[in-house]
């Protein structure tokens, strides 16, 4: 399985794109800014689009995209998401007040999009992938996933802040690669608590959770282009104190768009 970062900034600025992941040219994880990336032929390749909530730097790049490739879909493209995420689409994107109405556009009988609910715990079958829903904790429906094409997990937290039932769960699992935001520096961590997201002295305390025989790579996203260095020393400070319990250390690495991974 291949996984393309599109996006993993968590806002805008000069080649920070939001959250996105194309999994072997057909499915997407998220649709930020970073979409924008994909040429028109890759754009009518993607069947599937698995969203992890409703916020704009997660679904952004959505409308867009299929407004590109509507003349050419001969069946509509798939959102899976959270029923509460679908509610949020269908009542302040597709509304027809920002955006047509692409799940009855250009009919009901033969729209662009379709929008199918997922819940967490379940699994899904899609293109040879199997994925499952994650537990997430975030200020609106969420949820993360671990996709597997066979050969160990992809997973992505989505935005979350504590979540205890998401490691249990991690350590059931053969783990590849593990995907999980930090969105603010400590200096900012009341407004990430708040917020419902990580700053790195919460990541410390969410990693100490993994099962200590467990060893993959850990890849942070979802930083703020303006802490982003910020965020990444006070992680390595942290990672070079062994914060983790003793005698543990991770490999943790930040993660860039453009990056493809083999899994």
């Amino acid at each position: 399985m291949k996984v393309r970062v599109l996006g993993c900034s968590g806002a805008i600025a000069k080649e920070c794109r939001t959250t996105s992941f194309l999994l072997d040219g057909d499915i997407l994880v998220d649709a930020g800014t970073g979409v924008g990336d994909l040429t028109l032929d890759e754009m009518k390749c993607v069947k599937h689009v698995l969203l992890t909530h409703s916020h704009l730097d997660h679904v952004a790049a959505l409308p867009l995209m299929i407004d590109s490739i509507a003349s050419s879909l001969t069946e509509p493209v798939k959102i899976h998401a959270l029923p509460g995420t679908i509610t949020a689409l269908k009542n302040h994107i597709f509304n027809n007040v920002i955006w047509p109405d692409f799940s009855r556009i250009p009919t009901p009988e033969s729209p662009f999009i379709s929008f199918h609910e997922i819940h967490v715990g379940q699994t899904l079958s899609l293109n040879g992938k199997y994925i499952e829903v994650l537990t997430a904790v975030h200020t609106v429906p969420a949820c993360g996933y671990a996709v597997t094409a066979g050969k160990g997990c992809w997973i992505f937290t989505g935005d979350t802040e504590r979540n205890p039932a998401f490691w249990r769960r991690i350590n059931q699992m053969e783990v590849a690669a593990l995907v999980i935001e930090t969105a603010f520096s400590n200096r900012e961590k009341a407004l990430a608590k708040r917020s419902l997201h990580l700053s790195p002295s919460a990541l410390a305390e969410e990693l100490d959770c993994i099962d200590k025989s467990k060893k993959f790579p850990i890849f942070i996203t979802h930083t703020k282009p303006a802490e982003t260095e910020l965020i990444m020393s006070e992680i390595q400070k942290f990672d070079q104190t062994q914060p983790f319990g003793p005698n543990v250390t991770h490999d943790i690495r930040w993660l860039r768009a453009g990056q493809e991974f083999e899994l």
